[in-house]
């Protein structure tokens, strides 16, 4: 019998779905941790 599930690697909804919620997350947490603490987001990192 032939494995019907689809793949969750590459470009797939599944893959660009998950993608997409933690890019929204990673931008949500990095400006929050921005008003906690006052400094920018590249000074935070050493960058600015």
């Amino acid at each position: 019998m032939a494995d019907k599930t689809q793949p969750r690697f590459g470009f797939v909804n599944f893959a660009e779905t998950w993608n997409g919620r933690l890019a929204m997350m990673g931008v949500v947490i990095g400006l929050s941790t921005e008003l906690l603490t006052g400094q920018s987001i590249l000074s935070q990192m050493g960058l600015g």
